[in-house]
């Protein structure tokens, strides 16, 4: 069974339960598998040897979610190519492409945890009540070691844009 913690997020400022662990930085990179669209998997593994940004969001169909997306989206195109910027949601497929679509999303790959919510419990987002991932941000370096690590408290809050994106551009240059 999953560690499951309480006491760390809430929505609505009701509190909910986490499954998986709290990861650090200095920890391992867990390994996953997400669905790019219904038929097709893609796991840590695919993105070896860059830096991952990885940006956890419940649903893109909601404000911050949006905002969320669309500002690393803007960011993406400042990085470089040893960087790949990821959002990963419980959205199916269908509707992460629809969004991308609308919004002029183009430089954030969309993956969804929706089929077997295996990286919602590797990296401790999972909302247990909501079968929703929680919102956070990951950074994860080229050799999968995590760089950088916050799970927002509040589900309607925005994550800190300035301390991750400064993180990234610290192993970046």
């Amino acid at each position: 069974m999953a560690q499951e913690r309480t006491g760390k997020a809430t929505v609505g400022g009701q509190p909910i339960t986490l499954v998986g662990p709290e990861l650090k930085v200095g920890d391992k990179a867990p390994a996953f598998t997400v669905n790019k669209d219904l038929m097709t998997e893609a796991s840590l593994s695919d993105y070896a040897g860059r830096i991952k940004l990885i940006s956890v969001v419940p649903s893109l169909d909601t404000d911050v979610c949006d905002a969320q997306t669309r500002r690393f989206n803007q960011e993406a195109s400042k990085l470089g190519d040893g960087v790949v910027v990821l959002t990963i949601s419980v959205d199916l497929p269908f509707a992460q492409s629809r969004f991308c679509a609308t919004a002029g999303i183009d430089r954030v790959v969309t993956l969804s945890d929706y089929k077997h919510r295996a990286f919602g419990e590797a990296y401790g987002v999972l909302i247990k009540e909501l079968q929703l991932d929680q919102r956070a941000i990951f950074i994860v370096d080229a050799d999968d070691t995590v760089r950088y690590v916050e799970y927002v408290g509040e589900l309607s809050e925005h994550p800190n844009y300035d301390a991750a994106l400064a993180a990234l551009r610290g192993l970046a240059e």
